[in-house]
């Protein structure tokens, strides 16, 4: 569209500079003329092409993405959610029928949680009271109240629908002040993640998932345990990213923005369409399925209506109409929020770290600060930072493209007797008959909130007696550097007995070996059959355990040999809704939260899943 002005000027200026009485000049003009006509001819047909292309391809993401009239109304309100009201303000709503909104309340800053409860219960009672007089046919002599309440429905509404109005109030928190933070927050990543999804030759429109996931924070931590960018749970995170003491990829948005790509595509080969495969990155991939199964059909408003699963909460039912809201908005913010600052993408680069190096040594061969290097890299765990841990071996380090200098270059020098052969070993401590969290946390003078994080606890009352926990710091035992030219400090492993809950992939990121290598060594050819007793062979090179004392504890202190951080998969994952989405954040009068809690048959579907 942007040539036809030019062709038109090209033709007027031809028409009016041009005498008719010299034919030399009257046949140039013939001939300039029949080539703007030809130019014109050409960019019509290029425009009508251009055209049908983006009508086409407007077709294709609207048949990717689609939006049945059936549930406008829902994508209205998480409109409204996300432009309308704040994180001091909200809705008090239909949890059905979401079109329904009876009230928008404000608070004040200096009001507290226990105080808004107070409110949102007293207006619950009320709008309660208002529905059960309606519901008992009462239109005429309404109170104000009662007029609110019947104007919020429509005209056709039914006794029936009102009583059950009555059990179906909700509050529900704006997100209008998190999701324009979230827009200018979107300019660091969405480059980068337009850039996996282009790759990976998926729908660009995925890129707006964050905004509803977590406003594009990357340090967003729920209290269900989802972290990161795109709240992945330890569970469903494991089967992509590295998950442990040491790192936690789900924290740096590269790592999680590619798990997060990996986890959509699957969750589409399985569902074939993508409002479910959206759906499931909520509710879990055998949560769909039994969805499909049970209502015998995909159509996402047929599911989002009808479907009655377990754990199929508020959250879950709402999170592909969110993610509608969000991508509307995200296409044109302007439009809801005027003119925005977006960031600047993040400009960085990789280099694997060839030792395990202590993280100090590493920020001052690069020249960085350890602000400034814990900015680039946060899946390094905090006992990397405080010095109980190494950098492990192969760690793919995130610096600035700003540095000036190659970092490899400045990691090679750094020196052999900063360079060590394994990881800092742990320290654990066996739980004892009425131990508590708060107990082993005092005797070894470290915090609950470390114990419970380290160990990958949902709760910290959910211990037993016999469980083994991991304590923060080490066993004061340093390995061996390159520079003294020794191995490990413990003899070598000719072979590990399988205990229970044992899997190939823990074993070999155990001793430091790759699943192929194990399954190799040991002829297994099936790496779901192994047993608790049965002997396998490690590498020589693996490092032991041994058994110490620490505090009159028994405890297992193993120098093993970090795994280069890689996207692994476990044996059998569990398969997780990722946690409640900011959006979908309720007060705590509500009890009807859906946790995303995985089904119980999850194990066994997934391993049904490829020949599904």
């Amino acid at each position: 569209m942007a040539l036809e002005p030019f062709v038109a000027g090209y033709r007027a200026d031809n028409r009016d500079v041009a005498p008719r009485t010299n034919p030399e000049i009257r046949h140039n003009v013939r001939m300039h003329r029949q080539v703007g006509h030809m130019l014109f001819r050409s960019t019509r047909r290029w425009l009508g092409f251009a055209l049908l292309l983006a009508a086409t391809t407007a077709t294709a993401q609207q048949d990717l993405f689609p939006r049945p009239e059936g549930l406008e109304a829902d994508v209205e309100f998480w409109r409204r959610v996300y432009t309308e009201v704040d994180t001091s303000s909200g809705f008090i709503h239909d949890s059905v029928n979401l079109g329904v909104v009876y009230r928008t309340l404000r608070f004040s800053e200096d009001t507290s949680r226990r105080q808004r409860n107070r409110i949102i219960r007293t207006a619950y009672d009320e709008i309660r009271a208002a529905l059960g007089e309606l519901a008992d046919g009462k239109r005429t002599g309404l109170t104000a109240e009662e007029r609110r309440v019947l104007d919020a429905w429509p005209e056709d509404v039914t006794s029936a629908e009102l009583r059950a109005g009555a059990g179906q109030l909700r509050f529900q928190l704006g997100q209008s002040d998190r999701f324009r933070s979230g827009l200018i927050r979107s300019g660091t990543w969405k480059p980068y993640i337009l850039s996996v999804l282009e790759r990976r030759g998926l729908p660009l429109e995925l890129a707006a998932l964050p905004h509803v996931e977590s406003s594009f924070d990357p340090t967003a931590y729920s209290k269900v345990g989802a972290a990161g960018m795109w709240q992945f749970t330890r569970s469903t995170g494991l089967r992509y990213m590295r998950i442990d003491h040491i790192v936690d990829e789900r924290r740096d948005p590269y790592f999680s923005t590619t798990a997060a790509a990996r986890l959509l595509q699957n969750n589409f080969d399985v569902l074939e369409t993508w409002p479910l495969a959206l759906t499931a990155y909520n509710h879990g991939v055998s949560g769909m399925r039994n969805a499909v199964r049970q209502q015998e059909t995909r159509d996402i408003e047929t599911i989002v209506r009808s479907y009655k699963g377990r754990t199929f909460g508020f959250a879950s039912r709402n999170f592909y109409v969110a993610f509608l809201a969000a991508l509307e908005i995200d296409r044109d913010p302007e439009r809801f929020f005027g003119d925005l600052s977006f960031r600047q993408p993040a400009q960085s680069l990789t280099v694997a770290v060839p030792d395990f190096v202590r993280v100090d040594e590493l920020g001052e061969s690069l020249g960085l600060s350890p602000r400034e290097l814990r900015h680039w890299n946060p899946a390094l765990a905090d006992p990397v930072w405080s010095g109980d841990k190494f950098v492990p071996r192969g760690f793919e380090l995130r610096v600035p493209v700003t540095l000036g200098v190659d970092p490899a270059v400045r990691l090679a020098a750094i020196p052999a007797t900063a360079r060590y052969t394994a990881q800092m070993p742990d320290i654990y401590h066996r739980v004892g008959r009425g131990d508590t969290i708060s107990q082993i946390a005092a005797r070894y003078g470290v915090s609950m909130r470390s114990l419970v994080e380290l160990n990958g606890l949902r709760s910290s009352n959910l211990i037993r007696a016999g469980q083994v926990l991991r304590l923060p710091g080490n066993g004061d035992s340093t390995p061996v550097t390159l520079a003294d030219g020794a191995g490990v400090t413990t003899g070598p492993v000719s072979t590990y007995v399988v205990r229970r809950g044992d899997s190939i992939n823990r074993i070999a990121r155990r001793f430091g070996m790759s699943e192929d290598a194990l399954m190799a060594r040991n002829g297994i050819a099936n790496r779901n059959l192994i047993y608790a007793g049965q002997e396998l062979r490690i590498d020589d090179a693996g490092p032991s355990e041994e058994i110490v004392t620490v505090n009159d504890d028994i405890v297992v202190a193993a120098a093993v040999a970090d795994p280069v951080a890689a996207a692994v998969e476990p044996t059998l994952p569990d398969e997780s809704a990722s946690a409640l989405p900011l959006a979908a954040v309720e007060s705590a009068v509500d009890g009807n939260a859906d946790r995303g809690r995985v089904l119980a048959d999850e194990r066994r579907l997934l391993m049904a899943e490829a020949a599904l």
